[in-house]
C-alpha cells in the first residue's frame, strides 16, 4: 500500500469515526457538520471529474448542484402538499422516496448538464469559464422569479424525505446514508478514471490532437465527461437539501460553485480523493474560523492562495510529496 491510498483509507476512517463518537458523546451538531463535509465532498467530486481529468474549468456547476436541489424541493412539496405534479396528459404526483429523487435530480442534472456542455464546449478557456457562469445565474434569476416554489424566499420541506427501513430525521442516520452514496460514487469514479474512457479522457486533456489521430472525438469525451460531472453534482445537491430541509436560489449562485471548486484545488486537482480531503477541510475551517471572525473567508483565502502557489497538488500533494496525481 503506498502512502496516498494509506491517506485515502484514513480520510474515510476519520470521516466515518467523528460521526460515531459525537452520537456517544451526544453532540449531534457534530454529526450534522460531517454529512454536510461528506455531501460537499460529493459535489467536488462531480466538478473534479470535468476540472481534474477533463481539464475543463467550470464556473457554473451550481447550476447542476441547485437543479438537483429544487428536483427534490419539488417533489417533496407536491407530496407534503397532497397535489400533482401533472395532471394530464399522465398523472405524475409528488413524491417522499429517496430514491426516486435521487433518480430524478441525477437524470435532470444529467440533462441540463448535457444541454450546457453541448454549448459550452464549442468555446474553450475563459470564454468557457463565462459561459458557464451565465448559465449559473441565468438559473439563478429564473429560481428568483419562480413564486410557485419560493421565489426569492425559497422552498420548505417540513420532514426530510423517507429511505425504507431507516429514520432520516435521526443524524447518524442520513449520516450513514450519504456517507454510503461517497463510497459509491468514489468507487464509480475511480473506475471510470482507470477505464478506457477515463484515459482517453486524460489523454485529451493533455493532447487533443494525438487523441483525434487515434480516432477519437475530444469534444464527445468532454461532453460526456461533463454531463457525468453534472449528475453526481445534482446528487449533492439532493442530499443538501434534504439535510436542510430548505431549498433556495443561493443553490444556484456563483458563490456555490467558486466553493465547490474551493473543494477540489483544497485537496488536490486529478486525484479521486482529492475533494474529499478539500471539502473536509474548508467545513472544518468555516466552524473553527466561523467562531473567530465573521470575515473568515480572508483566511480561507489566504490558505487557498498558498496552495496555489506552493502546494499545486493540494492537501495529497503535501503529504504525498507528488504535485500530481498518480492516476
Amino acid at each position: 500500500m503506498d502512502r496516498e491510498t494509506g491517506l485515502n483509507l484514513a480520510l474515510l476512517g476519520v470521516m466515518l469515526a467523528i460521526p460515531l463518537w459525537a452520537m456517544a458523546a451526544d453532540e449531534p451538531f457534530l454529526v450534522t457538520l460531517t454529512t454536510r463535509a461528506v455531501i460537499f465532498a460529493i459535489a467536488g467530486i462531480g466538478l473534479n471529474v470535468a476540472l481534474g481529468f477533463g481539464g475543463l474549468v467550470s464556473f457554473g456547476h451550481a447550476a447542476f448542484f441547485g437543479v438537483g436541489g429544487y428536483a427534490m424541493g419539488i417533489l417533496a412539496s407536491h407530496a407534503q402538499g397532497y397535489m400533482p405534479l401533472i395532471e394530464w396528459p399522465i398523472l405524475v404526483e409528488g413524491t417522499k422516496s429517496m430514491p426516486v429523487i435521487w433518480l430524478t435530480a441525477i437524470c435532470a442534472s444529467a440533462l441540463t448538464a448535457f444541454a450546457i456542455g453541448a454549448l459550452s464546449l464549442r468555446t474553450a478557456g475563459v470564454y468557457f469559464i463565462m459561459i458557464t457562469l451565465a448559465f449559473a445565474q441565468m438559473l439563478y434569476y429564473f429560481a428568483i422569479s419562480w413564486p410557485a416554489y419560493g421565489g426569492e424566499d425559497g422552498l420548505s420541506i417540513y420532514l426530510r424525505n423517507a429511505f425504507p427501513g431507516l429514520n432520516t430525521m435521526d443524524p447518524i442516520q442520513f449520516f450513514a446514508i450519504c456517507y454510503a452514496l461517497l463510497l459509491a460514487v468514489l468507487f464509480l469514479v475511480a473506475r471510470a478514471a482507470r477505464a478506457p474512457f477515463g484515459l482517453m479522457l486524460n489523454a485529451a486533456r493533455q493532447n487533443e490532437d494525438r487523441v483525434q489521430a487515434v480516432g477519437q472525438t475530444p469534444y464527445r469525451l468532454y461532453l460526456v465527461a461533463f454531463t457525468i460531472s453534472g449528475a453526481i453534482t445534482g446528487l449533492a445537491g439532493a442530499l443538501f437539501a434534504d439535510l436542510n430541509r430548505f431549498v433556495s436560489p443561493s443553490m444556484f449562485s456563483w458563490q456555490t460553485s467558486g466553493e465547490i471548486m474551493v473543494f477540489v484545488i483544497l485537496g488536490g486537482v486529478g486525484r479521486v480523493f482529492g475533494p474529499v480531503a478539500g471539502a473536509a477541510l474548508f467545513v472544518l475551517l468555516e466552524h473553527v474560523l466561523g467562531g473567530v471572525s465573521d470575515y473568515w473567508h480572508i483566511y480561507l483565502g489566504a490558505i487557498l492562495l498558498a496552495v496555489v502557489l506552493y502546494a499545486r497538488g493540494g492537501i495529497f500533494g503535501i503529504l504525498t510529496g507528488r504535485d500530481t496525481a498518480n492516476g
